[in-house]
């Protein structure tokens, strides 16, 4: 008997799927929490990305309902789409949790972040910070002789750029918030 010369994933010659049905392409995603605000919860929420090994890019937490004691725990994280499902399926398992919200798959949403930037320099170089704070919309909150201190809100592909034109005119130090994110429309 001859050995049949089947090309792996070739459907024409096989009953059978022999391609990977999954995908290994890195996506980003913006998970939405709905938890009961208790002691232990953001641990326990936290504990299931490290114990697996997922990688949280962006993480806040407020109350969002005082009297039903309800919190929204925003998630910025990055996988394949098999790990997004497995994240997304194992927060719902957590007994706390009410509701898991993958912003990125449900349709359009905002996503903001403040940070601030502490910026030393003198001369052209302060000048030239401050030109390109107003040209981002950032506030001065706080100027010595030595520095200015900049806030900016915007979506986190904008404090990015900003923080890039900043490296070179003496950036000293940033404080960012996370992501904070909703769906638009109803």
């Amino acid at each position: 008997m001859s050995a049949l010369k089947i090309k792996k994933g070739a459907t024409s010659h096989s009953a059978y799927n022999l391609r990977p049905n999954f995908s290994d392409v890195e996506e980003r995603h913006t998970l939405a929490v709905l938890v009961e605000n208790e002691p232990g919860v953001l641990a326990r929420v936290i504990g299931l990305f490290s114990g697996r090994g997922y990688n949280i890019d962006s993480l806040t937490v407020a109350e969002v309902d005082h009297s039903g004691h309800l919190s929204r725990i925003t998630i910025v994280t990055t996988g394949t789409p098999q790990v997004i499902e497995q994240i997304k399926a194992q927060l719902g398992r957590i007994v706390p949790v009410y509701k898991v919200n993958d912003l990125t798959v449900e349709g359009p949403s905002v996503e903001r972040e403040l940070a601030m930037f502490k910026v030393a320099g003198s001369g052209d170089k302060r000048v030239e910070a401050l030109r390109l704070a107003d040209i981002f919309r950032a506030n001065v909150v706080d100027s010595t002789l030595n520095s200015f201190v900049f806030e900016i809100t915007g979506a986190p592909e904008k404090i990015d750029a900003f923080a890039d034109l900043m490296r070179p005119l003496g950036l000293v130090d940033v404080a960012r918030t996370g992501v904070a994110a909703l769906s638009r429309g109803d």
